[in-house]
């Protein structure tokens, strides 16, 4: 037997508050046209001031346990992927533990940007099937809205702020393509393209947390690549064949390389799950938030291969293929 992560359940939140294209046009020279052309995104969500990134994870974590059908009590560790914690220290991971009443096993941060979820699988699946943890509460949890240089009109419109989680249990499989769970994942990144997409500050180079700064064209340019390379690695893996796959859950960064991966991949645009348009880029929120999505409207089912995929700053990316 073969010991398997598998998903007990999800849950996501996004915070009320919400910033149509419109409202983006009375701040910078832009409008809802060029937005939408140009990156599918109709509006986003943006917390209120006060509302910190250990908020939306905690109403995601209690929404995956809801529908999990347990309760902290059954979570032995506590993984939460960002890039916008609520203080350098202690990890977002830890309020969320202490939040829902957890009084035992361990918590941290994950920090991949926006390839944070698909690089936190790999880790809980890693720390599941070697016997560290039984059950895992993974979030994916980001408010991009306090790192937003409302000045940049080809940044600001890009992202929003929002959290999506899943619970993931140890269970025995076969060791085969059938098996439910985490079937494989590969991880890639490349320091070198740092430049391209980044924050102008940190805590040991300027003490605060700076503002995104971002190269688009030339991160267009390198994401189709580099996702469409790790979603084929990965598929190559496990054996399996793109036709096998039900649903595609993409990170949601833009619809133009939601689009680009999917025709060089010949994914069926009726099989990809986007609510860029909805949500814009919640950075590592992204992927369980769209995941969430087709799992609440019923379009994911039991027994669907799921292909994830998401690339971030650093540059880092990846892809998880993932049986329901």
């Amino acid at each position: 037997m073969t010991i398997r992560s598998i998903v007990l359940g999800s849950g996501s939140y996004l915070p009320p508050k919400i910033v149509t294209n419109d409202d983006l046009s009375k701040i910078v020279e832009t409008s809802d046209e060029w937005i939408v052309e140009r990156t599918g995104i109709r509006h986003r969500h943006i917390a209120d001031e006060g509302i910190t990134t250990s908020d939306l994870a905690v109403e995601a974590s209690i929404q995956a346990l809801s529908n999990s059908s347990i309760n902290a009590r059954d979570i032995d560790m506590v993984i939460v992927a960002t890039t916008t914690p609520d203080e350098t220290f202690p990890s977002v991971a830890s309020k969320v533990q202490a939040r829902l009443g957890m009084e035992h096993g361990a918590s941290f941060d994950l920090q991949a940007v926006c390839s944070g979820f698909v690089y936190g699988l790999s880790v809980a699946d890693s720390l599941i099937r070697c016997g560290q943890a039984r059950t895992v509460l993974l979030v994916g949890a980001e408010t991009m809205s306090r790192v937003l240089d409302w000045n940049d009109r080809t940044t600001c419109v890009l992202f929003g702020d929002g959290a999506g989680a899943v619970v993931l249990r140890a269970a025995e499989g076969n060791g085969t393509n059938d098996d439910r769970g985490i079937l494989d994942v590969k991880l890639y990144s490349d320091g070198r393209l740092h430049d391209l997409l980044y924050t102008d500050g940190g805590v040991s180079s300027t003490g605060s947390a700076g503002l995104v700064r971002m190269e688009g064209k030339e991160v267009f340019k390198h994401a189709v690549a580099k996702i469409a390379a790790s979603m084929e690695a990965v598929l190559v893996s496990a054996g399996v064949s793109i036709e096998d796959i039900a649903w595609f859950v993409p990170h949601q960064a833009n619809k133009r390389i939601l689009d680009g991966t999917a025709r060089k991949l010949k994914i069926k645009p009726e099989r990809v799950i986007s609510t860029i348009a909805e949500h814009g880029n919640t950075s590592a929120a992204s992927v369980p938030l769209a995941l969430d999505t087709a799992i609440s409207d019923g379009r994911i089912k039991r027994g669907d291969l799921l292909l994830f995929e998401a690339m971030g700053a650093g540059f880092t990316w990846g892809a998880a293929l993932v049986r329901w």
